[in-house]
């Protein structure tokens, strides 16, 4: 099967198995900053933006979808160019491991974008569909806040 995706601002055309999830239809087109957790929808480490909206890729299966806007943690952001959110994980020191990362990013991204000045609770509530192992979220949550304050001061 194949269909035509907008996946990080860019048309791509691309072939799958009728029954794979965009979770691996997408890895296995090169987007490894996808990851691959629990495939439950229960972990948040393959979380996009879906129509901008933030999902997990792993509860919808890309024959469902055509001429969707795809968004992935590497389509906000580069390394040389990272969006905002993504030097304040940096700067904050809310990068570990780096596995629960890009759909932390996801999540901050969409949380953001929805409301540009959200509380300490918030955050945590828009969180928490993200499983981390080693960080206790403590430094996540002080990193969306301070990537908050950093785009406020650009408006």
């Amino acid at each position: 099967m194949k269909r035509t995706l907008n996946i990080n601002r860019k048309d791509i055309e691309l072939r799958f198995d009728p029954a794979e999830s965009l979770l691996h239809t997408l890895r296995n087109h090169g987007y490894t900053e996808v990851k691959s957790g629990c495939e439950e929808g229960e972990c948040g480490a393959c979380l996009v933006l879906l129509n901008g909206k933030a999902v997990n890729s792993c509860l919808i299966f890309t024959s469902s979808l055509n001429g969707d806007r795809i968004l992935t943690a590497a389509g906000i952001g580069t390394l040389h160019e990272p969006h905002v959110i993504q030097q304040a994980f940096v700067d904050c020191g809310a990068v570990q491991c780096g596995f629960c990362t890009p759909g932390m990013v996801i999540a901050s991204y969409a949380l953001l974008q929805e409301n540009p000045e959200p509380t300490e609770a918030e955050v945590r509530r828009a969180l928490s569909g993200n499983l981390c192992r080693c960080t206790g979220y403590v430094k996540i949550v002080e990193a969306v806040l301070c990537a908050a304050e950093r785009l406020k001061s650009e408006r």
